[in-house]
């Protein structure tokens, strides 16, 4: 499956790094790209992991995902 978060809060490439690891850091998440220009991830990731798992990964993180 892949879900396409789009995130708030990201401004540099550390940003990018550190939302990815953690939503790579998710079980069953396969891969993350983050995008800093677009201000969105792609995630591609099994049928268990849910979006508010994936939400929850990136507010721990520090940034806010403003899907709606």
């Amino acid at each position: 499956m892949k879900t396409i978060l789009n995130i708030e809060g990201m401004s540099c490439e550390h940003c990018v790094k550190h939302v990815t690891e953690a939503l790579e850091g998710i079980t069953g998440v396969k891969s993350a790209k983050v995008n800093l220009k677009h201000k969105r991830a792609e995630v591609n990731h099994n049928e268990a992991v849910t979006f508010d798992a994936m939400k929850a990964a990136v507010s721990e993180a520090g940034y806010e995902v403003v899907n709606t």
